[in-house]
């Protein structure tokens, strides 16, 4: 620790005595008014240029195709536009200083700073990841800091100096910093990518939406799966040993964790098969009843008609019985039961009903129109229903079977139709004497 603080002091003495330099030399002082008119001329530039670029590069808005998208991505790098025009016109004139005076030093300080203030403008302004955000205010900017101050190799050598020792196996921090930034970069990139092909493929209207769904995880697995593969390469990190280490893992793991591979192995084959899907409302053999709203590797997702969702493992969904009440959108037969009293004449009533109930706009015609249908002969009154088909599913949602019954009320009220309720003759037998 105290030869790290003889290095910092010594480096600060050394950076006294180069600005007390820079302070006297005519050298020194062209090259800070060339770096205050490169700043000018970038920041007029930058106040130009801006609004020409976003309108070059802005699309319509209703537009929402992956070029539409990317657009709108390099749109929020333009605040980067000042310090870059600044680095870039700074570099032009230190070709300028170098050949006059020899020197370039004090504008080569310049370019560096431009190049930190690009850093915390990225940072501040652009970055909206949490992990990234973190990443760049605590490593990006001070490297940047360190890098404008011309200590970047200073540190680099330190940090490459210091291990970390794990049994066997020893890591330089350096490689610990290197393979944190890249694999904060990396995996950004990968669920940034994830996510636009996510969106590609759910627009793909012509598959069926197992498939979409298996291609979604598909692609996930096989971006994640290149950037680890890649971020080891970066890390110096041997796959040969890795696959030795994963093996015996492996084998340690698959004892333990029987359930999760079942799991993901029926979820691979729900997917394949498209017995149950995203978008169906399916009953279990243990009575968990509900609309799939997500199919993740060990679990499918469903929602009740209350709002509650229910975590039903994939297994589940191989192994019991299982009854799907909607298959991609298909149809749907329900009944509506009703009872008209004794004194009706039940011949008028099917045709009443089929007609009032032929008029809902949701009841289809295909595969079979309203069909009232006498049930029986109850203690109160006649037993009727009518059954009806719906593209979906009658649940809290879509109450199918409730309209229909107010159809029905509605229509046998302008029919005169009784609809009876239950009677009670009560005969008192014997009286007490007075």
């Amino acid at each position: 620790m105290d030869n790290l603080i003889e290095k910092a002091l010594a480096a600060a003495q050394d950076g006294w005595e180069i600005a007390q330099g820079w302070l006297t030399s005519p050298a020194a002082w062209s090259q800070f008014a060339l770096l205050v008119l490169a700043y000018l001329a970038a920041f007029f530039a930058a106040k130009r240029l801006g609004p020409v670029l976003k309108r070059v590069i802005a699309p319509p808005e209703a537009q929402r195709h992956i070029v539409a998208r990317a657009r709108r991505f390099v749109l929020i790098f333009l605040p980067l536009l000042l310090p870059l025009l600044a680095y870039a016109f700074t570099a032009m004139g230190e070709q300028v200083t170098r050949s006059l005076f020899g020197s370039g030093a004090v504008i080569a300080f310049g370019k560096r700073v431009f190049l930190f203030l690009a850093a915390r403008i990225l940072v501040k302004h652009i970055v909206t990841d949490p992990f990234l955000r973190l990443l760049g205010r605590y490593i990006l900017v001070p490297v940047a800091a360190l890098y404008a101050l011309g200590l970047t190799d200073e540190i680099v050598v330190w940090l490459a100096g210091l291990t970390v020792t794990m049994g066997n196996i020893s890591f330089s921090v350096l490689s610990i910093v290197r393979g944190v930034i890249a694999g904060g970069v990396l995996f950004w990139l990968g669920r940034w990518s994830n996510d636009q092909s996510a969106a590609f493929i759910g627009q793909q209207q012509d598959l069926r939406p197992a498939t979409r769904t298996l291609a979604i995880k598909a692609a996930e697995i096989a971006i994640f799966g290149a950037a680890f593969l890649l971020l080891m390469n970066i890390m110096g990190i041997s796959l040969t040993s890795l696959a030795v280490l994963g093996g015996a893992i492996g084998v340690g793991l698959g004892f333990g964790l029987q359930k999760i591979a079942s799991n993901f192995i029926s979820g691979v084959i729900l997917l394949l098969e498209g017995q149950a899907t995203v978008g169906d409302y399916v009953e279990l053999d243990g009575g968990e009843a509900g609309t799939i709203v997500k199919m993740t590797a060990r679990a499918a997702i469903l929602e009740t008609f209350d709002g509650r969702w229910i975590v039903v493992p994939n297994e589940d969904f191989i192994v019991t019985r299982v009854t799907n009440y909607s298959d991609s959108g298909s149809a749907n037969r329900y009944e509506a039961p009703f009872s008209v009293s004794y004194k009706t004449d039940i011949n008028r009533v099917p045709a009443i009903i089929e007609a009032a109930v032929a008029k809902l706009d949701f009841v289809l015609t295909d595969p079979e129109g309203p069909d009232c249908e006498l049930r029986g002969f109850g203690e109160s009154g006649i037993d009727f229903a009518c059954e009806f088909w719906v593209n979906g599913i009658d649940d809290g949602r879509n109450k199918y079977t409730s309209q229909v019954l107010f159809a029905i009320w509605n229509a046998l009220k302008e029919a005169d139709i009784e609809i009876p309720y239950p009677h009670r003759v009560i005969e008192i037998k014997g009286g007490g004497a007075a």
